[in-house]
């Protein structure tokens, strides 16, 4: 991105929904912390289809202040696309994630930002001292951290937490979905980024209610299905749909080599076994997901050739020392 003077040094994207009493104190909160820092900032507002009065909040206050932006969505859709929406408006070379409901404390923005100092491109917050119920919020949080963190490799101790820097460049290789806003660490990884994690403080949340319930959880590990697939075999599907196949067309073989045996050992007629029914299923079964995954290769290929999307990302280039 090519900076000019009027183009922001950080960015802070705050979605909110349903946040009247919140929002008024939080901007205060958070220009104190913000100017403390010295840079220029642009804070953007995305109000997710509330309503309550949170977005008349919003116009009051990008009214007495210029720095901040405001996105008023038609309906709700959601923390992921509000969150995809303040990260395509923004043009800081470092954008901050945060929640609206004042659980998240802005004076730990500049903590955050001085890790980038040490090189790293995504800085996460880890509420040690969390303050939400424990079997209804903290116990499946654990959990979901734990699942997470084995299935994708990145090791987080708060995925859940929303206070997050990233270097601007790591958000662009890819696309927020579903509950996927979670997940942007893990999807940060796929194109080199570096992670720090770090303590942060948490608040008992003071006005409203949570907008996190128990329904919430499976669209979380349907996402994660998902990451899963796209940072394994995104590139090579035939890898997981062809291997799959040759699982399957080996044990149809082992099971018709079975039943052959027993023929000639124990003179057993083929048609009276169910294994030799199984054996043709699994051998179905095992050249259409070689099939599937060869199509898939097409699909991905077509994908990335018709965007002109390259296989790689590089972080930077020395020519000649330059």
């Amino acid at each position: 991105m090519v900076r000019t003077a009027s183009t922001p040094s950080l960015s802070v994207v705050i979605p909110v929904y349903n946040e009247e009493e919140s929002v008024g104190l939080l901007h205060e909160r958070l220009a104190t912390a913000l100017s403390s820092l010295g840079c220029d900032h642009e804070v953007i507002y995305v109000d997710d289809g509330s309503a309550d009065g949170s977005f008349a909040c919003l116009q009051a206050i990008a009214e007495a202040d210029k720095s901040v932006t405001v996105i008023q969505f038609r309906r709700n859709f959601g923390q992921t696309a509000a969150i995809a929406a303040g990260v395509d408006r923004a043009r800081g070379e470092v954008v901050v994630l945060m929640d609206a409901d004042l659980q998240n404390d802005p004076t730990d923005i500049p903590m955050l930002l001085s890790k980038f100092d040490e090189g790293y491109d995504v800085v996460s917050g880890w509420r040690t001292d969390r303050k939400d119920p424990w079997l209804t919020r903290r116990l499946p949080s654990h959990m979901a951290n734990w699942l997470i963190s084995w299935i994708t490799g990145v090791k987080l101790h708060d995925y859940g937490c929303t206070l997050k820097a990233y270097r601007r460049e790591v958000l662009h290789g890819f696309r927020l979905y579903g509950e996927m806003h979670r997940f942007i660490p893990a999807l940060a990884a796929q194109v080199g980024a570096r992670i720090a994690e770090v303590p942060v403080k948490h608040h008992s949340r003071r006005f409203g209610k949570s907008k996190y319930g128990i329904r919430r959880t499976f669209k979380v590990l349907l996402d994660l299905l998902t990451v899963k697939f796209l940072s394994s075999y995104g590139t090579k599907p035939i890898y997981l749909f062809g291997g799959a196949g040759l699982l399957l067309i080996g044990g149809s073989w082992l099971m018709l080599g079975y039943i052959v045996a027993r023929k000639f050992l124990f003179e057993e007629y083929l048609v009276e076994s169910p294994l030799l029914l199984m054996s043709v299923m699994l051998l179905i079964l095992g050249c259409q997901s070689v099939l599937m995954g060869l199509t898939t290769e097409m699909v991905v290929r077509t994908y990335h050739e018709s965007q002109a999307k390259p296989t790689y990302v590089i972080r930077r280039v020395l020519d000649g020392g330059r």
